[in-house]
């Protein structure tokens, strides 16, 4: 049976420096998750945004505001990397930021908007790197010090791995 959780599966990390192949099938996954966003929601009434993908979970509606928290977050942590000597990365309340009333209640089309900003700006700097910038390091307090490769992985994944909790649930709710 399919976790409704991890409709993808779990990141798994590769673990070792990525190969630029794999560098760049992840900033290419990173570039179209805006429009696969949008697809995922496309027509999609209020009623069916308040919807949760799974029982606890979150609304859709929350699901597309959570990837624009937490891709703003992955932005800063870039580039706090590329310019910090090993800097801490902040951490965030997710499931708290979720539960504000924006995260709630705003139409979902000013996250894709900035979706569609912010992943330009994104993936610019991202295109830019060379492969000592991806080995920069960086402590992530939960899981000590990594390389840049690391969030390279995580946000690849993190996009698809909500797109699918949309597309899951309409699939399942015959939408």
């Amino acid at each position: 049976m399919n976790d409704v959780r991890y409709p993808i599966g779990r990141l798994s990390p590769v673990g070792r420096p990525l190969t630029d192949d794999e560098r760049a099938s992840l900033i290419d996954s990173i570039e179209g998750h805006p429009v696969r966003m949008r697809a995922a929601v496309d027509g999609l009434s209020d009623e069916q945004l308040d919807t949760r993908y799974r029982d606890e979970g979150w609304t859709l509606r929350q699901v597309v505001h959570h990837v624009v928290d937490s891709h703003v977050n992955a932005y800063v942590r870039f580039k706090l990397a590329l310019t910090e000597d090993n800097p801490t990365i902040r951490t965030y309340e997710e499931h708290i930021w979720a539960e504000l009333p924006d995260g709630k209640t705003a139409p979902v089309e000013g996250s894709l908007a900035i979706l569609d900003t912010l992943h330009a700006r994104w993936v610019s700097c991202l295109r830019n790197m060379s492969a000592g910038d991806f080995r920069r390091p960086l402590h992530y307090p939960g899981m000590g010090d990594v390389h840049v490769d690391l969030l390279l992985e995580i946000y690849g994944w993190h996009g698809p791995h909500h797109e699918a909790h949309i597309t899951t649930t309409r699939e399942r709710m015959g939408w």
